[in-house]
């Protein structure tokens, strides 16, 4: 069943490991614009704001610490870059105004109001959800989309990094309306993994791509809402947001009762003009700990006990010529591990998220090979060479680390050059 999958591949069942297959060898023929996003009254940073330059499919997004890096072919210079953050007023800033580095921008909080016809044009928050769904092969992407994206997994025990990874995937994503699932090939990509400190005898986690594609609701809504599902859960009317200078539903949900397997909490943000969905922000539902223990596990010791403590995702979607395309993704779980005959648990996260940083229509009928192809249980060995070279991601926009992660970036980079030394003794003959 499709649902098992899901939670093979959007939870945690088996660890997923990247490999790097490519080289940069393209010459530098873009700028680089690097700068912070924050809240013009309060100056606080602002996360997952989407930077996208203007007529062109090419974007990026702010890192937990507002912070970004552009990277804009210099066929580009003379466009504008639009900043966009739901909730806030959307700004369009010239590229000739950025410097190449130390940019701020501000974004104020956008004042939405609606009329009580756009509220009442619906029997109630559950009929306009229906509607969404009844509406999403014409709102949403309805051919098909070659797509470049960033993808990035961090695996903690506590508070300390164990494994981290990062990768440029190619992405073929099939109309909504078609039964086929979207292709995944690897473009470039790192990986590092502390195994002593993951304890891999106890728990493996799997991450990967497809971890952060399912949750693309439009593409697959039998992973949240189904039309068995759906009656299964209350619907309620929230105060209304702003997306790109347009108008958004804000609609909550949460289970009527504990007939579902596992349930979620959350909100749904829709496009008032079309009804399409804008973006998604949701948990998984652990109010009973009976039942969702070891729910996030594919495989286990039989000496183990997982007990899940967050389980939060979320999805956006950009407009483009009246159709809505999947931008970005994120998950967060936490959980912990208890293990028979030992005194203390285990507490783990893992982190992973994917923002779309150009796309095409896919009018050549382009196509990923086969032997190409990502696989939801794919194997893929460490890597982590590439975290030396500062300019290993070349001209293909990222997320920017956080400071957690730049640490944790530094620490690779002192464990490469160790090795890298005492390679060099070695082939000296010196032990």
């Amino acid at each position: 069943m499709k649902t098992t999958l899901f939670f093979k591949s959007l939870t945690n069942t088996f660890i997923i490991f990247l490999l790097v297959t490519l080289t940069l060898t393209a010459q530098q023929n873009f700028s680089e614009f690097s700068g912070k996003v924050v809240d013009g009254k309060t100056n606080r940073a602002l996360d997952a704001v989407s930077l996208n330059v203007n007529e062109t499919n090419v974007s990026t997004i702010t890192n937990s610490e507002g912070e970004f890096v552009l990277k804009v072919s210099n066929e580009y210079l003379d466009s504008k870059v639009i900043v966009s953050l739901l909730g806030y007023n959307t700004r369009v800033v010239p590229l000739s105004e950025l410097s190449a580095t130390d940019n701020t921008i501000e974004l104020y909080r956008a004042v939405t109001e609606l009329s009580e016809v756009n509220i009442s044009a619906f029997k109630n928050a559950e009929s306009l959800i229906r509607k969404v769904f009844d509406k999403k092969n014409k709102n949403h992407q309805d051919g098909s989309v070659y797509m470049t994206a960033f993808y990035r997994e961090t695996i903690k025990r506590r508070n300390r990094n164990v494994s981290l990874t990062e990768a440029i995937v190619n992405i073929l994503k099939y109309p909504n309306k078609s039964s086929v699932e979207d292709a995944i090939a690897l473009n470039k990509a790192r990986k590092s993994t502390d195994y002593k400190r993951l304890d891999t005898v106890s728990v493996k986690l799997q991450g990967g791509p497809f971890s952060t594609i399912y949750l693309d609701i439009m593409k697959y809504p039998e992973y949240i809402f189904t039309d068995a599902t759906i009656n299964s859960y209350n619907f309620s009317f929230d105060k209304p947001s702003n997306i790109n200078n347009r108008n958004v539903y804000v609609v909550n949900f949460r289970p009527k009762n504990n007939a579902l397997n596992y349930s979620y909490n959350g909100k749904l943000f829709i496009d008032v003009e079309s009804l399409a969905l804008v973006s998604a922000d949701y948990s998984l539902d652990l109010t009973n700990k009976n039942r969702s223990k070891n729910l996030l596990v594919k495989k286990k010791p039989s000496n183990v006990i997982v007990y899940p403590l967050e389980a939060n995702y979320k999805v956006n979607y950009k407009e483009k010529g009246g159709k809505w395309y999947y931008s970005y993704s994120n998950l967060f779980l936490e959980f912990k591990v208890n293990k028979k005959r030992e005194i203390f648990n285990k507490v783990y996260s893992l982190s992973s998220e994917m923002a779309v940083t150009d796309w095409e229509i896919n009018s050549t009928d382009r196509k990923i090979k086969s032997k190409d192809r990502l696989r939801p249980s794919v194997i893929i060995t460490d890597a982590i060479s590439g975290f030396s070279d500062p300019d290993f991601w070349g001209k293909f926009n990222l997320i920017e680390p956080d400071k957690s992660i730049e640490s944790a970036i530094e620490k690779i980079k002192k464990n490469i050059e160790k090795q890298k030394e005492k390679e060099k003794r070695t082939a000296n003959g010196n032990p």
